[in-house]
């Protein structure tokens, strides 16, 4: 009497016993009458899309993100159909919204069992939707609905529809758009407005389209209904997913059924835990009262008159029922609901330090209330990975990292899993004595040397020295020494050493031995005199040495010796004398060996080079007699202040930088001299200039012609100036009185080029104008050649 039609809830995988509809609102239809066996999808009408679709494995719905079969309050359907698509009629023609929507319908024709109509019969199926918004007014707007029917009218109470609302304001009305969303109602009516965008309108191959945020989706909802009224009779549930009515928005559902029929049934947990917050539920009534009751000491927290509440359970079980009524319907169900005890997660005994590698760690957990799920490790305190170890205890092995180790404890299913206390297992790493350098020191006789042995690349402490003489008995030695270095000291034969090195619980190792190693054989020695010196730059430094004890010596190649190169020592004493020549500070060294011991003897004479003195005199000048002539030379080393100028002819000193010259009309018709500045250790440099003397008045001159060939003879053109002591300008001009060149500068000339353009070969127009050292103003002006 209480037995579900058979596949009403599509668990055959297939539209068995289902009848299907699709086509176009106020248009043609294509019908699909029962049984359908083995048909599982139908084409939207005349379009290749899916129109209507069994789903038999849940994917996420690409704008709900809701999954594509539901599990509600812990009943799973399995089964569930999709009606509908994205598809509308603007993929049927390119232009207009004609012929209208599509739709599509599915139906099945209950035959209700004869009985007494006191017993409920009830049908509850779960739905979901999305749908795009149209902006039309309500009853254009895309939609779902369910339909409940027997042959001669409509059971209105079970038979609901869903669309989104506006304020049907669409100017012009009808099947107008602009017509605005009631989105505080959509809200309301547990719609949500989807984050993913629609190109809505999108014409012929998606092109043309406007790209809205317009979709909105409303999650899985549970309605049931009662047909205990028409036991011995034929009712027709029908399931439909309409676009709006002129066809361009579109809309697609999901349904799923119960395959129970027998009344109510709450949903929900019959072991809950204590103190723990939960949700019972009904499939919803349309327009229906709810009334529940729960156990002593438990409080409804929310949802008292609605299909679903959500309490804080107490400490004891006991019966919680819930009562739904409309005009259709009135429905009771209880459920007996045990309680436990919450999880209590303990502590996991103990924390401990193994050694890397081999180590065998015995966990167990305390404390706890429930069972062990499994166990969890982490190296890094964070990344926790899972053992699938149900026990409450485990073995740890081989450990090579530091490691946390917890459980998930649960008390039954209806408590929250918890997470016991971590224990910390120190991983030591393995002792390791690394090595010593130098691994081998060479001591001949009379060396008084006190090696210095370093311990490198070590894991774990240093507990100790030790010391062998024949490799293989080992002595600590004492006082103890903990450092990674160790002074040896003075060695008269050969010594090995070696360190005790320990890395937390882990046993010791030892290092690797390094050796010293003793000859009888003097080891070579000299004496150098002297060690540093100074000299000038360009001069030489005399290298003095005696080897006392060797049979070899040589010098090193670096700087210019003579004599340099090797040479074998015939007899000690033996005394050696070098020239080195050095350009720039240097060290020279000397190299003794004594055959037989294979340590050398290395003696190093510093030598420091001065930087080159160097003396600017001045530019060559040239004057008339009885004019006064200052010169002004300069030098880079401050310490080079003694001066010397050669020769001393009508020089006002000879032993300063910036002496003066007046000369007469005995004097040569030129003087060149030398300026000389030296430093308290001799170190010196020189420049020269030279004086033109004119026994004339102050004058300018400038030559007939100039030959810019670059040989380094006559390439520039410039003034010759004599008597002058400022150059005004000097100015030439090509033959159609262009300046192609002017200076102020009384050392600079012309080189033949117009911007970087060599010049061919003609005649030019100079002119110039100076002052002399009278103060009166000289102008000259002339022409010259250019010779290429």
């Amino acid at each position: 009497m209480q037995t579900c039609p058979t596949n009403i809830n599509f668990g055959t995988g297939d539209l068995s016993f289902w009848s299907a509809r699709t086509g176009l609102m106020g248009g043609q239809n294509q019908s699909y009458p029962a049984p359908n066996a083995g048909l599982t999808n139908i084409p939207e009408y005349s379009i290749g899309t899916t129109g209507i679709q069994v789903i038999t494995a849940a994917t996420s719905d690409p704008y709900g993100f809701f999954p594509t079969i539901p599990t509600i309050n812990g009943y799973a359907y399995n089964y569930s159909i999709k009606l509908g698509s994205t598809s509308t009629s603007r993929d049927l023609q390119q232009g207009g919204r004609s012929p209208g929507g599509f739709t599509r319908a599915v139906s099945y024709t209950i035959d209700v069992p004869a009985g007494p109509a006191t017993v409920p019969y009830t049908m509850t199926y779960a739905y979901a939707m999305v749908l795009e918004n149209g902006t039309h007014n309500s009853s254009e707007q895309p939609m779902f609905r369910a339909t409940l029917s027997t042959q001669d009218s409509i059971i209105t109470c079970a038979s609901p529809g869903y669309y989104l609302p506006t304020f049907d304001n669409a100017p012009g009305g009808g099947t107008s758009t602009g017509a605005t969303l009631d989105s505080a109602a959509a809200l309301a009516n547990g719609f949500t407005n989807s984050p993913v965008p629609f190109l809505s309108f999108s014409g012929n191959n998606n092109q043309g389209g406007t790209l809205l945020y317009d979709v909105w989706t409303k999650g899985w909802t549970e309605v049931t209904f009662d047909l205990s009224a028409y036991r011995g009779r034929q009712v027709t549930l029908t399931f439909e997913a309409d676009n709006c009515t002129p066809g361009a928005h579109f809309a697609y559902a999901y349904v799923a059924l119960r395959n129970v029929c027998a009344g109510l049934e709450i949903s929900g947990k019959t072991v809950a835990c204590t103190n723990t917050t939960i949700e019972y539920s009904v499939p919803a009534l349309a327009g229906a009262t709810y009334a529940w009751t729960v156990p002593a000491g438990w409080t409804i927290n929310s949802g008292a008159h609605s299909n679903i509440i959500n309490v804080t359970v107490g400490p004891g079980g006991g019966f919680i029922t819930s009562h739904e009524v409309n005009g259709c319907a009135d429905l009771r169900d209880t459920i007996h609901v045990n309680t436990t005890p919450p999880t209590e997660a303990g502590r996991i005994m103990s924390d401990t330090t193994v050694c890397a590698g081999i180590n065998n760690c015995p966990l167990s957990i305390a404390d706890e209330r429930g069972t062990i799920l499994k166990w969890l490790s982490a190296t890094d305190g964070a990344g926790w990975q899972e053992i699938p170890v149900a026990a409450n205890r485990y073995t740890a092995q081989n450990l090579t990292a530091s490691t946390r180790f917890a459980a998930l404890v649960q008390n039954g299913n209806a408590c929250t899993i918890d997470t016991a206390h971590a224990a910390f297992i120190t991983v030591d790493p393995k002792s390791d004595g690394g090595s010593i350098s130098p691994d081998l020191t060479n001591v001949c006789l009379g060396e008084n040397l006190n090696p210095k042995l370093s311990l490198n690349n070590n894991t774990g402490a240093v507990l100790n020295w030790q010391l062998s003489y024949d490799n293989s008995s080992w002595s600590n030695v004492t006082p103890v020494n903990t450092n990674t270095s160790l002074q040896a000291g003075a060695v008269t034969r050969t010594s090995y050493f070696r360190s005790i090195v320990k890395s937390g619980v882990c046993p010791g190792d030892t290092s690797d031995v390094a050796t010293i190693r003793f000859y009888n054989v003097p080891a070579p020695a000299a004496r150098i005199d002297p060690d540093s010196t100074e000299i000038c730059h360009g001069k030489s430094a005399l290298l003095n040495a005696t080897i006392t004890t060797g049979t070899n010596y040589a010098w090193s190649s670096n700087v210019p010796l003579s004599p340099g190169g090797s040479g074998v020592v015939p007899a000690a004493p033996f005394p050696l004398t070098a020239t080195a020549t050095p350009q720039v500070t240097s060290d020279v060294v000397l190299t003794v060996t004594n055959t037989g011991c294979p340590n050398p003897s290395q003696d190093t004479f510093h030598i420091y080079v001065t930087d080159p003195i160097i003396v600017e005199a001045g530019n060559d000048t040239a004057v008339v007699f009885s004019q006064p002539l200052q010169f002004n030379a300069t030098v880079n080393d401050r310490n080079a202040n003694n001066w010397e100028w050669t020769p001393s002819s009508y020089l006002s000193n000879t032993t300063i930088a910036d002496p003066l010259a007046v000369y007469d009309l005995n004097a040569p018709a030129a003087i060149t001299y030398i300026a000389t500045a030296r430093t308290m250790a001799g170190c010196s440099g020189s420049d020269t200039l030279t004086v033109k003397i004119f026994k004339t008045g102050a004058d300018i001159f400038v030559p007939s012609g100039f030959t810019p060939n670059g040989d380094g003879r006559n390439d520039v053109i410039r003034p010759i100036m004599a008597g002058v002591k400022q150059l005004n300008f000097f100015r030439i001009y090509n033959r159609w009185g262009q300046l192609v060149y002017s200076t102020s500068q009384a050392y600079k000339g012309w080189d033949g080029t117009i911007s970087g353009l060599k010049q061919s070969s003609q005649t030019f127009v100079y002119m110039v104008q100076a002052v002399d050292y009278t103060g009166k103003v000289i102008v000259k002006r002339g022409s010259f050649v250019l010779i290429r």
